[in-house]
């Protein structure tokens, strides 16, 4: 599966899970999560490459309990379980 597929999984993933995806432009400084008026959300870095924004994805999706519950693509997975064993 392409990294461009596996990042519209993630995103829609994290959707699923509750967080509200925003795309900007952020120089290339990266986004992460953070949560305000209740939301949480993931500010996605679009300067960044397409790997370093799954990885964004990813990173903040994994940290959420209930990621393991969810019905997720097996190459997705994969990435989820990478990630939780390093």
């Amino acid at each position: 599966m392409h990294t461009v597929e596996l990042l519209d999984h993630a995103q829609r993933l994290a959707e699923l899970l509750g967080f509200r995806i925003r795309q900007e432009w952020l120089g290339g400084s990266g986004g992460g999560v953070c949560e305000f008026a209740g939301q949480r959300w993931i500010f996605v870095d679009l300067a960044q490459s397409t790997v370093e924004q799954l990885d964004q994805v990813i990173q903040a999706v994994s940290e959420d309990p209930a990621v393991v519950i969810v019905p997720v693509h097996p190459a997705l997975r994969r990435l989820l379980n990478q990630r939780a064993a390093a």
